[in-house]
């Protein structure tokens, strides 16, 4: 019996030491991760999210894991991230999940969703509403991780060659924009075209397009789009709290150590917040230089946009009705919408309005 009681003994320390050595291992072991996105490498604001993002880590893991980024058209096109990273050709990816409506229609309600929610509003629903446990439930049928990594506020409603005094100008519009923004479209006469950003300019120059939507004032000036549109409006109703996505192959995330996941999620929580702050100041002074260089800078009508949102509110039932993660999906936004709105509405709007 003691021998037996020695054995099992010895038996016990060689598997702790066993562990811990592999935890040790574990812990030791340097990870080189690719990095690939929708946009222009080191392109303002959303380009230098993801190398934001990438810098994080390596400096928050010691270099334990190390990301290299490459810019859209580097590696691969700027609307294959979504795949590339599924399938394992890179580790992680930057993009905007409206652009994966193909894979799923619900991928558009973590991105941003017409008369939705503001990038704020968004937060809180992604963090403690319960829309990060259902976006990842919707990428894990796609092997994908993913995560709120940048938000640019609310956007401008988009660049324009004609006035929009009536519903009538947008009957064969022709028009750069994505996702739901662009099914809106679709259903009250206008003809909705999904194009990466560096394509915008030629686009709209030559006339394949007649307007165009892409963020707002910080980066339609990087873009030029000044030069090519004369009228520019507000407000981005199709847009009014884009969330930019961090997507990480699950299987290369599983083996990842705890602490180096946990790296990962507070690096892409930190840049979500940087983005929003940065995109707010660079805004503010690229909308003055617009100004400055005679843009005319234009609001929507009424009649327009009541239109609009009431088409919205079609296709986002419709949508629902797509399958039953949709389904889900749908009735968590709406509902975290509807109980959030008063507060907001007491808090913010009545806030701006009296200063």
């Amino acid at each position: 019996m003691k021998r037996r009681y020695f054995i099992k003994s010895l038996a016990a320390l060689l598997g702790t030491l066993t562990l811990g050595t592999s935890e040790s291992r574990a812990s030791d072991r340097e990870y080189n991760w690719k990095m690939v996105t929708s946009w222009p490498k080191n392109f303002p604001g959303l380009g230098v999210g993801a190398e934001n993002l990438a810098n994080l880590i390596n400096s928050l893991s010691n270099n334990r894991l190390k990301i290299k980024v490459y810019g859209a058209n580097e590696l691969i096109p700027p609307l294959e991230v979504f795949d590339f990273v599924a399938q394992g050709g890179a580790e992680i990816g930057h993009s905007g999940a409206y652009y994966w409506k193909g894979k799923s229609p619900a991928c558009q309600f973590f991105s941003s969703v017409p008369f939705g929610l503001t990038s704020q509003e968004m937060n809180s629903w992604l963090y403690y509403g319960g829309g990060i446990e259902l976006w990842e439930k919707l990428y894990n049928n796609f092997n994908l991780v993913p995560r709120p990594a940048g938000n640019t506020g609310v956007q401008m409603g988009g660049w324009f060659n004609k006035e929009i005094n009536s519903m009538d100008d947008l009957k064969g519009l022709k028009m750069r924009i994505p996702g739901l923004g662009g099914e809106v479209l679709s259903k009250v006469g206008g003809v909705p075209i999904t194009l990466a950003g560096a394509e915008i300019f030629t686009a709209l120059q030559t006339g394949a397009i007649d307007a165009t939507e892409w963020v707002g004032p910080y980066n339609d000036r990087a873009f030029g789009l000044h030069k090519v549109a004369k009228y520019y409006y507000y407000p981005g109703w199709h847009e009014p709290g884009p969330s930019i996505e961090c997507i990480i192959n699950k299987d290369s995330y599983l083996q990842l150590p705890d602490d180096l996941k946990k790296i990962v999620d507070t690096a892409c929580k930190a840049v979500n917040i940087d983005m929003l702050s940065d995109y707010s100041m660079k805004n503010m002074l690229a909308l003055k230089f617009l100004k400055d260089s005679g843009i005319e800078i234009k609001e929507f009508p009424s009649e327009v946009l009541d239109v609009l949102r009431e088409t919205s509110s079609s296709v986002l039932k419709e949508l629902s009705l797509h399958d039953d993660i949709s389904l889900e999906i749908y009735n968590s936004y709406i509902s975290f919408k509807n109980k959030i709105s008063p507060w907001t509405k007491i808090s913010n709007l009545s806030y701006l309005k009296t200063r």
